[in-house]
């Protein structure tokens, strides 16, 4: 009954959603109806189950590339299949593990959509990156026997206001999800109060402290790339929403009255939103270039907007400064600040981060970090950095020693999926 209710309204909501997604379609935002409706699938089972991993855009695609490597080394014999639901997660998968995945699009939550899609992957079990809790899904895979796991899992305060509001529906559908691996202990209580059980439920930190180190060289080769003089200095404005590059405009034009060499990288959170930074960047009376026409010859003062998916995080090693958005606006909830202190850059962000209290709290109880209460503390944050090379390198060298003090999740949530996965399977589905 539950379930029908819940196809019930989702028909719905996609019904009333169709004009809008014709709408994204028809300025170039791709659909993929056909392979989120399991139509491309094959009709012939795969000859062996496949490990399913699904990472719904380009953060937790990132996130979970210690978790598909482990998975590789440890099971070479099966395929490998990770799921997006966005076109770009979709991108960075195809790059990032070609040789060691491959891709398909994730259903939408309907029965026969996740039936085609699930005979055309034949799981043994499916690791599901973050909170992504889909009825439909999670209870084809609970009648075929495939256990699943949650994994990185967290729950926003936004997320959970909604989920409490269907709590008793909900914990009938959490019962199909054999292991919950949650971020914090705050995140597992919420899971548990949703009605998880008890003995599902574990902390396993955040594996995003644990992303691969970047290739021999890449510093030299990204500024290379960005056309950047060795002496030459970078700060890095990442992941921002509107509004926020009008401050990151308003800090650069201050600090190049003493850092005239001073280069501003911009990278809007959302791809479809470049052509208005770029605009907004001309406005100001800044040259602009985006990073997909580099290398080419440019002018020094040009502000670089980051036009491409999934090289923001690589990017960062390059900054002297980095300012993390989504952060200065009350809606944004932050984004992923320990990328860059992993890469001992020094990290500003602002009030707003609730999605990432955790992480926030980390670096700043560390000294790895520095809250900006608005635009205005933006650009003083930046200038003093600027002007004091030690303050600025301590701060980066706390944020790397803080992210590193957290490190092991990795590795707990392994633990979990041979203890409950792996183990939960049909015998000789995973030889």
């Amino acid at each position: 009954m539950i379930h029908a209710l819940y196809t019930t309204a989702l028909l719905g909501l996609l019904a009333g959603y169709a004009p809008v997604a014709l709408a994204r379609a028809a300025r170039g935002r791709p659909l993929n109806l056909r392979a989120r409706l399991g139509l491309d699938a094959a009709s012939v089972r795969p000859a062996r189950p496949s490990i399913w991993v699904h990472a719904v855009s380009v953060g937790e695609a990132i996130a979970a590339a210690p978790i598909v490597q482990a998975l590789r080394q440890r099971y070479p014999e099966l395929p490998l299949v990770v799921t997006t639901v966005t076109d770009t997660g979709a991108r960075v998968v195809r790059e990032r593990y070609a040789g060691l995945a491959t891709h398909r699009f994730f259903p939408l939550d309907l029965p026969g959509a996740v039936r085609r899609v699930a005979d055309a992957i034949d799981p043994a079990f499916l690791v599901c990156m973050e909170t992504e809790i889909w009825p439909n899904v999670l209870r084809e895979l609970a009648r075929r026997g495939v256990p699943v796991m949650i994994a990185n899992g967290r729950l926003s305060d936004r997320s959970y206001r909604r989920y409490r509001l269907v709590r008793r529906p909900l914990a009938r559908v959490l019962a199909d999800v054999r292991v919950f691996g949650m971020r914090s202990e705050e995140d597992a209580r919420r899971m548990l109060r949703l009605g998880a059980p008890a003995g599902r439920v574990f902390v396993t930190g955040n594996v995003k402290n644990e992303a691969p180190a970047d290739a021999a060289g890449a510093l030299e080769l990204w500024r290379r790339l960005l056309g950047l003089t060795p002496a030459q200095r970078v700060w890095i404005a990442g992941s921002t929403h509107r509004g926020e590059e009008a401050a990151a405009l308003d800090a650069h034009a201050a600090a190049r009255r003493t850092c005239e060499d001073l280069v501003l990288v911009l990278a809007p959170r959302h791809p479809e939103r470049v052509p208005e930074v770029c605009a907004l960047v001309k406005a100001r009376g800044w040259p602009v270039v985006r990073r997909s026409a580099l290398p080419r010859d440019r002018t020094r003062e040009a502000v670089i907007v980051l036009d491409t998916v999934g090289e923001l995080a690589q990017l960062y090693s390059i900054a002297d400064v980095v300012f993390v958005g989504g952060s200065l606006i009350p809606t944004g909830g932050g984004h992923n600040m320990l990328e860059p202190a992993a890469r001992r850059r020094a990290v500003l962000f602002g009030p707003f981060t609730s999605n990432f209290r955790e992480s926030a709290a980390l670096l700043l109880d560390g000294g790895g970090a520095m809250l900006v209460r608005d635009g205005a503390g933006l650009t003083a944050a930046l200038q003093r950095l600027l002007d004091d090379p030690a303050l600025r390198d301590g701060l980066g060298e706390a944020g790397h020693e803080a992210v590193v003090s957290r490190q092991g999740a990795v590795r707990e949530t392994l633990e979990l999926i041979d203890r409950f996965l792996v183990k939960g399977v049909s015998k000789g589905s995973i030889a």
